[in-house]
């Protein structure tokens, strides 16, 4: 069911900052169009850390609602709180996703032990596949191997997003779960080689501005192509790169302005791209041939 190109969707907000609905329903029909293979709703790249709890789950129902069944729906629901992560899961099940995807705790910087008992007690919690996420670059937290071992075998908990890019490391981890545990890249500069190591996908930023092109390069990965992802996956690589010049969602929400697809809204405290940066972006936007 998790697989391929999975985009870590953003969301639309008008300049005041508030939701704009409209915009991601078409982002929604923009990306089933473009063969994206699942979309993560509300994760760090929808600015989660921003939302409230109602603006939240109201995102989660609105694209549910939208996608209708023809690809399935990740909510991000992971919070530092372990007691809001098991009200966030909840409210995804509620709202139809098909799954949960939850960050690491971030600040509090657990231990190794406080990470295993914190994601057991949300998927003992909430009957929904529940997909881990280790992200330590933006939370401060590295959930390491053993750890992933340890709660690959608890109930629910049915994949990991391992954005560390570090190839070794993935490597490390097949030989340690079961055949049946996703395992998915949250780099999309090293999500290719990911892959065909034998990823099962990709939770991509870059699929936000090139979702067609990401998909055909995760499906020749996948396929175990690997002279033709690699091909695919070249003029990609600008935006692998310069989609993080400032904090994510930052780039990705002006690239996506240049391409008409949402308004200027971003949320303090983040704020919007430094123009010192438009350029490159561009030209990276340019080079993938994303640019209408």
């Amino acid at each position: 069911m998790f697989s391929g190109s999975i985009v870590a969707l953003v969301t639309p907000m008008h300049e005041d900052g508030s939701l704009d609905n409209d915009a991601l329903d078409a982002l929604v029909d923009w990306h089933i169009s473009n063969k994206t293979d699942a979309i993560v709703a509300v994760g760090t790249t929808g600015e989660s850390a921003t939302l409230t709890v109602d603006e939240h789950t109201a995102v989660i129902k609105r694209v549910v609602a939208a996608v209708a069944g023809r690809i399935p729906v990740i909510a991000g629901t992971g919070a530092n709180s372990t007691a809001e992560a098991i009200e966030l899961t909840a409210a995804g099940k509620r709202c139809g996703a098909d799954a949960c995807l939850l960050v690491t705790p971030y600040y509090n910087k657990p231990t190794q032990q406080g990470l295993y008992l914190h994601y057991r007690a949300v998927a003992e919690a909430v009957d929904i596949p529940q997909i881990l996420y280790n992200v330590p670059g933006r939370t401060g937290c590295d959930m390491q191997p053993e750890t992933v071992q340890r709660l690959s075998e608890v109930k629910n908990i049915v994949g990991l997003k391992e954005a560390t890019g570090d190839i070794a490391r993935i490597e490390r981890l097949m030989g340690m779960v079961d055949s049946d545990f996703v395992l998915l890249s949250g780099d999309d500069a090293t999500a290719c080689e990911a892959i065909l190591k034998g990823c099962r996908g990709d939770i991509s930023v870059t699929a936000n501005v090139a979702p067609l092109e990401m998909h055909k390069m995760c499906a020749a990965a996948l396929a175990g192509n690997a002279q033709e992802a690699e091909a695919l996956d070249a003029p990609l690589r600008g935006l692998h790169s310069k989609l993080f010049v400032e904090p994510n969602p930052i780039p990705v929400k002006w690239a996506l302005q240049q391409m008409n697809r949402i308004g200027e809204g971003i949320r303090l405290p983040l704020t919007a791209l430094d123009p010192r940066y438009h350029t490159e972006v561009s030209a990276a936007l340019n080079a993938a041939g994303v640019l209408e």
